[in-house]
């Protein structure tokens, strides 16, 4: 069975990946990951406070705190606490090339456009194959507007990819007012894939200590479907391959996302919890899965859920969100 295809202008034997996580801190996890059959290893995000080291106050840790993405570990951006540092990440991306033959995928997250992007050259120099940028940006701020954080972010991308010549990924969150628009505008930016979704840990609150609570739940296969949608919508808007993150927890999910659009699958959390060795049940139920029905690679699911192609469109749009509320019964 084909399970090739193509992302970041790389070839992979197939397109399950390891998302941005704590495991490729770990060369034992990073060889078993690719044993497993992992396509691509993607590091953990960098954070723009690691390299700046600028003192943020106390409302932008409230609403920008590391909590806020996938691959953080604490609510509060304490840069003490974060494991790999500048110089021990890009040690590790080398490290990590040394151990393995799959491509390696670094990750920038950042939300200015300032000095710490001169640090995609030093990433380029330590020899990974791509660059994620994970944008996540909680606009907290009244009087700031939409077109105002877009452009801001638009600059990010602009900057990154003139000052390298990795292919560049951008990592995005749910939230924008006209996301296709957006996404469509990255594309004119120079991006050479999109990843949908980055997740937002939302903290809670100890009633009893007065005191905000981080909390770090991992996807389910529920999560999936928020990406599944904008994968189908976009699929056919853009040129530009699309990678699913998020939800993904077996062959099913892994097939939902293709048939929505998705190019590559990158897997975190099904990995955490079952180990590295997931991945390789994931691609052995995929295989099984395509020859039952008939197919003979990949790229002939590809899209055949996407909003275009859909037998029903209107599932993915308005209609949808109308006959679910119609169908409720007690």
């Amino acid at each position: 069975m084909n399970l090739k295809t193509s992302y970041l202008g790389v070839q992979l034997a197939n397109p399950l990946m390891a998302g941005a996580s704590p495991l490729a801190n770990d060369l034992d996890m990073v060889r078993r990951l690719e044993d497993a059959g992992v396509a691509a290893i993607t590091m953990p995000s960098l954070f723009e406070e690691q390299i700046t080291r600028e003192q943020f106050g106390t409302l932008y840790d409230l609403e920008a705190g590391s909590e806020s993405f996938a691959e953080a570990t604490t609510y509060f951006a304490n840069i003490g606490d974060v494991r790999l540092g500048p110089d021990n990440y890009l040690d590790q991306i080398r490290k990590v090339k040394a151990a393995v033959t799959v491509p390696v995928i670094a990750s920038l997250n950042g939300v200015t456009a300032s000095g710490w992007l001169d640090f995609a050259r030093q990433i380029q120099q330590a020899g990974a194959d791509a660059l994620e940028l994970n944008l996540y940006y909680l606009a907290s701020n009244p009087l700031e507007t939409a077109e105002v954080v877009e452009r801001r972010q638009l600059e990010i991308v602009r900057a990154v990819k003139s000052s390298v010549s990795l292919p560049l990924a951008v990592k995005l969150s749910p939230f924008f007012t006209s996301l296709a628009h957006f996404v469509k505008v990255l594309e004119g930016a120079g991006a050479d894939a999109v990843v949908l979704f980055n997740r937002f840990y939302q903290p809670d609150l100890d009633i009893e200590n007065l005191e905000v609570e981080p909390s770090l739940n991992l996807s389910t296969p529920s999560t999936l479907r928020l990406r599944l949608r904008w994968l189908a919508m976009l699929y056919s808007q853009i040129s530009i391959p699309m990678a699913v993150s998020g939800g993904v927890h077996t062959a099913e999910g892994a097939i939902k996302a293709t048939m929505a659009g998705a190019t590559g699958i990158q897997m975190v959390s099904a990995l955490l919890m079952h180990g590295p060795e997931r991945i390789k049940t994931v691609r052995q139920d995929m295989v099984q899965w395509l020859e039952e029905h008939e197919y003979e690679s990949l790229d002939q699911m590809r899209g055949s859920l996407s909003l275009d192609k859909c037998p029903n469109p209107q599932a993915f749009e308005r209609a949808n969100y109308m006959r679910v509320l119609a169908g409720w019964k007690a």
